[in-house]
Order: C-alpha cells, then sequence, then structure tokens
C-alpha cells in the first residue's frame, strides 16, 4: 500500500478506520495518536495498548467502520 495514502487518511478531516493485511488481520484507528507512519513500516497502538508494527507491503486495505446501526459509514 502507498504510504501517502495512509498519511492522507491522518489529515485534514480525520475519520476512523481499520487497516487490513494480507494475512487477513484488522487494526482499528480510531484516532491519529494511534498510528504512527515511517518510511516503509506503519505502528499501530490497538485496545490492549499493545504496538503492532506493520510492512506497508503487507496492507490490503483501508476500510471505514460501520454505524452502530449496522450501515457503513461513508468513506472519502
Amino acid at each position: 500500500m502507498d504510504i501517502d495514502r495512509i498519511r492522507k487518511k491522518l489529515t485534514g478531516g480525520f475519520r476512523p478506520f481499520i487497516i487490513r493485511t494480507s494475512d487477513g488481520r484488522e487494526y482499528e484507528v480510531p484516532h491519529p495518536e494511534f498510528v504512527a507512519v515511517g518510511r516503509s513500516d506503519i505502528a499501530v497502538v490497538d485496545k490492549e495498548g499493545d504496538i503492532n508494527v506493520l510492512d506497508a507491503l503487507h496492507i490490503v486495505a483501508l476500510k471505514t467502520p460501520k454505524a452502530q446501526d449496522g450501515q457503513a459509514r461513508e468513506a472519502k
């Protein structure tokens, strides 16, 4: 995945999103402070406070979490 695409999601009107990796794991990003973007890696802090370092080559999708009523939120 292009790291600049992730940087754009973190700035200018942030909305929570989920990072999906090639092995099917998903990492929630509820706020920009939960992620750090390097040159080729992304670090995501999970709900337990653990830091997960992801290689950008293994990030296959960025998705918008579903709203509480079950409807998908509009992605920008």
